[in-house]
């Protein structure tokens, strides 16, 4: 994707209706209610296909939904002044999004766009706000998530205001890698990233060039720290990047 792709409106697109093969059953956060709540709430949403590259929310639009991701990826972006893209989160099939405008009703604060072809349920802020009251472990499962997102946004002014572009890099790819296997992250020094990402997003999470993060993964594979396989990046020195980022951090 280019580091540099200015967001383009998207075109009316007629709304799917559910029907008995529409299910929010792989929506993690709906995971507590029974199969008939499930679908008498898939009754309530709005439905959409986008294409990759379609644009499915507008910064500062007033739509309030929240977003269920019942099939594809998506990606939460900003663009600077001159059109550089900065990437927040990606939001893969079972999350959700829109859950900040739906609950303060203000616009919305990022825009997202469909990377692959994209299945969206859309839920009316007032439905949502009867769901949440309704089922407490929902509502729970909310606040932990938007805890998550004020953590992760602390960290990363840090490393803006602390690290180096060299250390960012390293940062954000301790933030991507998952444990190889499944296994616990303590309880192991491999992990992987897959797929393997693309140097303009990584860029675009941590201020800095492409250039910049070829050189430092560049850099990586010569110490052998990670490895490109076929279809993931490999770290092999989990412990040893988490050293170089935090004898920096001090």
């Amino acid at each position: 994707m280019s580091e540099s792709r200015s967001p383009t409106a998207t075109a009316a697109a007629p709304t799917l209706l559910p029907s008995d093969r529409a299910t929010l059953d792989g929506i993690e956060l709906l995971s507590t209610l029974n199969p008939t709540e499930r679908a008498h709430l898939t009754r309530q949403c709005r439905w959409r296909r986008f294409e990759q590259g379609e644009q499915i929310v507008d910064r500062l639009s007033d739509t309030q939904d929240i977003c269920f991701v019942v099939e594809g990826r998506v990606r939460i972006v900003n663009h600077s002044l001159n059109g550089r893209e900065i990437s927040f989160d990606d939001v893969v099939a079972g999350g959700f999004f829109g859950e900040l405008s739906a609950i303060d009703h203000e616009p919305r604060s990022a825009s997202v766009i469909a990377e692959a072809p994209t299945q969206v349920a859309f839920l009316s802020p007032r439905r949502f706000e009867e769901l949440v009251l309704t089922n407490p472990k929902i509502g729970l499962a909310v606040m932990r998530r938007m805890a998550g997102m004020v953590r992760r946004s602390t960290e990363r002014i840090m490393d803006l205001s602390t690290l180096g572009a060299n250390n960012r890099v390293h940062a954000e790819l301790l933030r991507l890698a998952k444990p190889a296997d499944g296994r616990d992250r303590t309880k192991t020094n491999t992990a992987t990233i897959c797929p393997i990402p693309v140097h303009a997003d990584i860029a675009s999470r941590v201020s800095t060039t492409r250039e910049t993060v070829a050189r430092v993964l560049s850099d990586l594979a010569r110490d052998g720290l990670v490895e490109r396989g076929d279809t993931a990046l490999v770290i092999r020195d989990l412990r040893k990047l988490h050293r170089m980022v935090e004898d920096v951090r001090g």
